[in-house]
């Protein structure tokens, strides 16, 4: 069974409190907060995924997924780790190099939080191979980062089958999460290269009961 991780990026602000309380009773697993910076991609989302932050820590227990799309990367884990989230991934594509995005992961984990990699669908994952072994998630991009409501590109779940044999194969304890499109239509496709966190966004929020979409994305 995968886990969920529902986006907030697209609720509206005068909707955020009730769809939170919604989330959290059709028992999502993660909230997943989508950062942008207006750099690194064309939108900023800074202030509100901030603000849904300072909502969340006080009226949910439910874990934070923080999903830095943005260029100053150190800068944002600074910003966001006063919420004590669960998982923060970075952009291979927004480091200098392999030294700074180990530094970056390094400095997530020394901060008690489980560290990302993400990569855009044209990174091919080979570049990311040699830290896996230092990472606790890798969240494959199905769509091109940068704004929700997009169809996924099936071209991105070979690489999700990619990296799920080679993990098996070197016996990683890392997770597999997959973001961009997913909805009732293609999840089981998405699951069956390896998938075990479903990033979704409007195919719940969209939806008349996140309940039953949830719990049909967790079958």
């Amino acid at each position: 069974m995968v886990e969920v991780s529902t986006s907030l990026l697209s609720v509206e602000k005068e909707k955020i409190i009730k769809t939170i309380y919604n989330l959290e009773t059709a028992k999502t697993d993660y909230f997943h907060i989508d950062v942008m910076d207006g750099v690194f991609v064309k939108d900023d989302t800074t202030e509100k995924m901030l603000e849904y932050c300072d909502y969340l820590s006080s009226i949910t227990n439910i874990p934070l997924d923080i999903h830095l799309m943005v260029s100053d990367v150190r800068k944002y884990i600074d910003l966001f780790l006063p919420y004590n989230p669960n998982i923060i991934t970075i952009h291979y594509e927004a480091t200098k190099d392999k030294n700074d995005l180990i530094d970056l992961l390094d400095y997530i984990k020394e901060n008690n939080c489980k560290a990302g990699i993400s990569i855009k669908p044209d990174t091919d994952v080979s570049e990311i191979l040699d830290v896996l072994s230092i990472t606790h998630v890798v969240l494959v991009m199905t769509v091109e980062p940068g704004k929700g409501g997009q169809k996924l590109i099936p071209e991105t779940l070979n690489k999700i089958k990619k990296l799920s044999d080679y993990i098996k194969e070197k016996e990683y304890e890392v997770l597999i999460e997959a973001d961009g499109g997913i909805n009732l239509e293609n999840i089981e496709q998405v699951k069956s290269s390896g998938a075990e966190i479903i990033v979704s966004g409007t195919g719940i929020i969209a939806s008349e009961n996140y309940k039953d979409v949830i719990d049909n994305m967790k079958k």
